[in-house]
């Protein structure tokens, strides 16, 4: 089949919604498919054998878009729409598969051509207002409310992250329809290089090998956007041994500034330290030189794109017991915790003990016989043949 993709965010970026895309779309092209891509004029290009990639108009004023919705992302879709439009009126496509709000323009171009849509929802993007912040306008959400609900209805087929959009869209959509697809497939090497862990090590101060740690390091590796729980997790450490460090990783400068300002406040600057970004293929190798993997998320019913390569990673995971977490993970593979700083702390405590290593070793077993590739492949095959059904 040859594919219309449209994704309304800058394509590569190392955040969800983008390697969500990115994963996405290697599979489509490995079951022999080809995905013409048109995006954001924003981001890095990616080499993949059937992949084009069409980027919409660049504005001089826009320079970045920040996770979730903006004003930005407004201009930026009124010209991918318009990239959208020549891609359809040059060439013949057999699915037009959308990602977030690009699934209004999947719904209209579905009706103007006749060419099934196929909806990714990552999120919904009426969550995403009261998530983010960005309006509480009664208007505004019962129109994005309407949107969505005329989106999945439109939908031959609409793909799932998670147990939590399973159960909201099937209240709209006939659960035929729906594929759950966890975003658990991710580019970890098999095996990593061991120089190159014990200099991680020694970069955060966990010692230069496993025999010599000299702290005990908790790692937090995604955004910092306010739903992940930051304050949650800096918090914990006046509850934690001084043996105990945190490493924060990921974040927009204004961001990260504003994490340290914080940090420094509460006098821990000795005790968290804050990378910044990095790259993918950097993060296996920050996880493996971990002692605790923490996912302190206190907002939204989206589980988090991190906890799958926490729980491949053979190190104990440690996330609030909220629905976030639940709908897909339980206390055999992870060690879960109230949403307070003194409890989070007893949490990390637990997982830094003989507890931490029972959780892993089951949520390595768990990954094994749940989440491989093999399985992703199937999932996605299944969504497109969905896609050319008539329902």
């Amino acid at each position: 089949m040859k594919i219309l993709m449209i994704a309304p965010e800058p394509f590569f970026e190392p955040r969800g919604t983008p390697f969500s895309e990115y994963f996405r779309i290697k599979a489509i092209c490995k079951l022999g498919h080809a995905v013409d891509l048109v995006t954001y004029p924003l981001g890095q290009d990616k080499a993949i054998d059937g992949l084009r990639i069409f980027r919409s108009l660049k504005l001089p004023f826009i320079k970045s878009v920040k996770t979730g919705p903006s004003f930005s992302k407004i201009f930026l879709d009124v010209f991918l729409f318009f990239k959208v439009l020549g891609r359809l009126l040059r060439n013949k496509y057999d699915v037009i598969h959308t990602h977030e709000e690009a699934c209004i323009m999947g719904a209209f171009f579905n009706k103007l051509t006749r060419v099934p849509h196929l909806y990714d929802m990552h999120s919904s993007l009426v969550q995403q207002m009261t998530n983010f912040q960005f309006t509480r306008s009664k208007l505004v959400i019962g129109f994005f409310k309407w949107i969505e609900k005329r989106s999945l209805k439109n939908a031959a087929s609409t793909i799932v992250i998670c147990k939590a959009l399973y159960d909201y869209a099937s209240t709209i959509t006939s659960h035929e329809k729906l594929t759950i697809i966890e975003n658990f497939v991710d580019e970890t090497p098999e095996t990593l290089d061991r120089e190159r862990v014990n200099q991680t090590r020694k970069e955060i101060g966990s010692g230069e090998s496993e025999n010599e740690r000299e702290k005990k390091i908790i790692l937090y590796a995604g955004t910092l956007e306010k739903y992940q729980g930051i304050p949650l997790l800096i918090d914990s450490m006046s509850y934690l041994p001084e043996e105990f460090r945190m490493v924060l990783i990921g974040g927009k400068p204004k961001q990260i500034e504003e994490v340290k300002a914080v940090v420094e406040e509460k006098g821990l600057t000795d005790r968290v330290l804050i990378l910044g970004k990095k790259e993918p293929h950097e993060i296996p190798y920050y996880l493996q030189s971990s002692d605790v993997l923490v996912s302190p998320r206190v907002l939204g019913t989206n589980i988090p794109l991190k906890i799958y390569s926490y729980l491949k990673s053979g190190i104990p995971v440690v996330a609030t017991n909220l629905y976030t977490h639940t709908q897909s993970i339980n206390d055999d593979i992870a060690i879960l915790v109230e949403p307070e700083p003194e409890k989070f702390a007893a949490g990390i405590l637990e997982a830094a003990s003989g507890r931490g290593k029972i959780v892993s070793e089951n949520a390595g077993e768990f990954c094994r016989k749940n989440y491989s590739y093999e399985r992703y492949l199937e999932l996605v095959a299944e969504a497109l043949e969905k896609s050319q059904k008539r329902h």
